[in-house]
């Protein structure tokens, strides 16, 4: 729980925004995003809920930088392991590492389109998207190079990979409700192997945009 402190410059503002995504990342970690308010935000920081409008004025606000912070840290966790023009099971094992350090990225991700997107200013979304676009013929390019896959096709193959990621972390499978109703209904079913299931995918991608 942090004291409220007016912030009086530029970087006293940057601290209270790295105060409050901090705090609506650990109830993330505890509660559904449902169940996140910006009044239980402000309670976790022991902040008036007035305190925290005078930095976001909605949660999803809150989330979608957040959702920048972890995509810039998995894209640069992403090039890194890429920078040394791994062999193609190489670069498949690396990939799939990076993704299963990730996981909380692509928990966030599940969100974004349908919830976080769409309740926040047209200026908070340029922001994010900006911070995407920015980078991205850095990225395809690096990508390209470590690879072998054509630099116009790499935003395609990642954005694949990465849809994947958020379909297995968001399975309904890991949701206790529904392993409760499949289990009373009598059916058995294995539980998601998200690393095992990105591996085999990944493998599958590289392969494939490699030959197309």
């Amino acid at each position: 729980m942090t004291e409220f402190q007016r912030a009086r410059s530029a970087e006293q503002k940057c601290r209270r925004v790295e105060q409050i995504k901090g705090a609506a990342g650990e109830l993330f970690e505890q509660h559904p995003y449902h169940q996140i308010t910006l009044t239980t935000i402000a309670k976790q920081l022991g902040w008036s809920r007035a305190n925290l409008y005078k930095y976001v004025r909605t949660k999803e606000e809150i989330f979608l930088l957040i959702m920048a912070d972890l995509r810039d840290a998995y894209t640069a966790d992403l090039l890194d392991a890429m920078a040394s023009l791994p062999t193609p099971e190489d670069a498949a094992a690396a990939w799939t590492d990076v993704c299963c350090r990730h996981r909380r990225y692509f928990r966030y991700a599940d969100l974004l389109f349908t919830v976080i997107e769409t309740n926040v200013s047209v200026e908070a979304l340029m922001a994010f998207k900006r911070g995407y676009y920015e980078h991205l013929d850095e990225t395809n390019a690096r990508l390209s190079r470590a690879l072998g896959v054509p630099a116009e096709r790499c935003e395609e193959l990642a954005n694949t990979i990465y849809h994947h990621a958020v379909g297995l972390s968001g399975s309904c499978l890991n949701n206790p409700l529904v392993r409760e109703a499949v289990a009373q209904l009598g059916v058995v079913r294995e539980p998601v192997d998200f690393g095992a299931q990105m591996a085999d995918f990944i493998a599958m991608c590289l392969a494939w945009y490699r030959r197309n």
